[in-house]
């Protein structure tokens, strides 16, 4: 099967993410993807979390769902779930397959605003900056009271002719 490139995302931070223990909670992220999961470092007790942590998937088919999920550390049990989210990426590769590579920097290409079929909290917007597409996102948690996580998201070595991924 052939990698139509990495997408990269950048897990930025959590925002006002739900306190599941008494002393706080030991958030860490961990994204889902066609059998890939990737998760990011603990961070001990904090509800409003910074990770700046990129992690990389290899994109077979943009049409696989990519899950987002908070998980609060546990030592003795098992971790508590502190809800989770769907990344929509098919925006951000209908923005790539324009072939818009002669742009100059900071053009926003797209915007994307939240609604029912999203998990956006705030309008997203795809911008073309230093050479390459990028997407910023502040995903609204479901299945739990509150919460709310940033990331941007990437791709890179995408493969088609004139830079289109044809999807």
């Amino acid at each position: 099967m052939n990698t139509l490139g990495v997408l990269k995302i950048r897990v930025r931070r959590g925002i006002n993410l739900a306190v599941r223990d008494a002393f706080g909670s030991d958030p860490y992220v961990v994204i889902t993807m066609g059998g890939q999961a990737l998760k990011t470092r603990v961070i001990k007790e904090n509800i409003n979390p910074v990770w700046n942590e990129e992690l990389s998937l290899a994109l077979y088919d943009p049409s696989l769902p990519i899950t987002l999920t908070v998980y609060d550390k546990d030592t003795f049990t098992a971790d508590d779930k502190m809800g989770d989210a769907k990344i929509d990426i098919k925006p951000y590769i209908d923005a790539i397959n324009m072939g818009l590579e002669g742009l100059p920097d900071g053009v926003r290409v797209d915007r994307v605003q939240p609604n029912r079929d999203n998990c956006l909290s705030d309008e997203s917007c795809i911008v073309w900056e230093n050479g390459k597409m990028t997407q910023n996102m502040i995903l609204r948690l479901q299945h739990v009271e509150c919460g709310e996580i940033e990331i941007q998201i990437e791709l890179i070595n995408a493969q088609g002719r004139r830079g289109g991924l044809y999807i």
